[in-house]
């Protein structure tokens, strides 16, 4: 950036999405007022899933040891049809060496991801760390104010909501949502097991949604189980021993004998859609832009791909990152890359949770051709980790790969 903004740039919320953003900034030598309580410690069970291209912007951060610590490698991501149905969709097995990759990203505990960017953050002094909330926002001509529930106020040029999916940055940007509720429920637990996972990340696709179990270091697993909300109440409260045979069997005991870990969490679904992602000197990421189902990794992936588009932006706009011109620019960026992965992962969605034979078909049809053609395997798992790279990286093939 070839100069400061006359203001701060202030980011609302301290999940990851909000600490990478403010990290992001105070990289590119912006200063930055991060308001927020501090992020979830260890009662946060969750993990994270983070491909090469979010770790690559981690990585110039200086985080990328830090992180891996704790984290496990993706080697291989399957997704299997466990489904009961009439027509039933071959298993698709994506491999990291097919493009050329030691991984495709790393599965990381939320608790060390959260750790690891709040001590980055302490140690940024371009970071001017708030720990509270935005009682009120105050939208300007030529700023951006924000009352705190401390009763300081904060100026701002740009103000970066990261603030969750029932955004109040969101709300007082006048920025409408599309929302629907869904009729499903994730169960969120870790787990060990007596076999060996390989690396290897496997979706079974069920009537009520995926169950997706996703490596840990060791002989450990974490697992999202989305199921209808009555079932999700009944597993919350089942003992850990019958819990853990019944994700045995869900698993057709792939990983051999299982056991819970202390810490399962529900979180109730939806999908919520922003007819903007800016206005009023507000920009959107993370869940303030964009929630849907938990199926293909996509959630802070395209969080982190929000947060590189506001840094550049910003970037292009130094003089006033917040003006009109620059939250036109930002919305142009995320729109088409927001709009094209939600559409993706409602389709699949929709397809797992409809009795109809026109949707068993047509998803048993798509994976039956990913699976059998090699080129076009290889043209998603690059969609997949970075949009726009697929048709690149077919066309640079080798020889050898074409005729594979």
């Amino acid at each position: 950036m070839t100069e400061l903004t006359r203001l701060p740039i202030l980011v609302a919320g301290t999940g990851p999405a909000g600490l990478i953003a403010a990290l992001a900034l105070a990289d590119q030598q912006v200063p930055v007022v991060l308001v927020g309580p501090r992020a979830a410690g260890r009662d946060d069970r969750r993990t994270t899933a983070l491909m090469g291209p979010s770790l690559m912007l981690l990585e110039r951060l200086g985080l990328a040891s830090p992180l891996a610590a704790k984290a496990a490698p993706l080697e291989t991501m399957r997704i299997i049809d466990a489904t009961s149905r009439l027509v039933r969709a071959p298993t698709v097995t994506f491999r990291a060496s097919e493009i050329g990759e030691e991984y495709f990203g790393l599965n990381i505990p939320n608790a060390h991801l959260n750790a690891v960017l709040e001590d980055a953050v302490s140690a940024r002094s371009l970071i001017d760390r708030r720990e509270t909330l935005v009682s009120e926002w105050m939208p300007g001509v030529d700023h951006i104010s924000a009352r705190l529930d401390d009763e300081s106020f904060v100026n701002a040029s740009l103000a970066v909501a990261a603030d969750g999916r029932n955004s109040p940055a969101r709300e007082a940007a006048g920025i409408r949502t599309w929302r629907r509720d869904l009729p499903q429920t994730a169960i969120v637990l870790n787990f060990a097991h007596s076999r060996a996972h390989g690396g290897i990340s496997t979706e079974f696709h069920t009537e009520t949604g995926p169950f997706t179990q996703v490596p840990l270091p060791g002989n450990r697993s974490s697992l999202v189980w989305v199921v209808r909300p009555e079932t999700a109440d009944e597993l919350l409260h089942l003992d850990d021993d019958t819990l853990s045979m019944r994700i045995e069997k869900r698993m057709d005991s792939m990983l051999g004998r299982v056991s819970v870990e202390p810490g399962r969490q529900a979180y109730p679904l939806a999908s919520v859609l922003p007819h903007r992602y800016a206005a009023k000197r507000i920009m959107l990421v993370g869940e303030a832009g964009h929630v849907f189902a938990p199926i293909g990794a996509q959630g802070l992936n395209l969080g982190i791909r929000d947060i590189e588009a506001m840094v550049d932006v910003v970037g292009r706009y130094a003089s006033d990152p917040g003006c009109d011109a620059a939250l036109a620019a930002y919305d142009r960026r995320r729109r088409p890359d927001v709009t094209a992965r939600s559409g993706t992962v409602a389709l699949l969605n929709r397809s797992l949770l409809s009795d109809l034979l026109p949707w068993q078909l047509a998803r048993s049809a798509g994976l039956g051709v990913v699976d059998a053609i090699a080129p076009l395997r290889a043209f998603l798992m690059r969609e997949g980790m970075r949009p726009g790279t697929g048709l690149t990286g077919f066309l640079r093939r080798s020889p050898e790969q074409v005729r594979r």
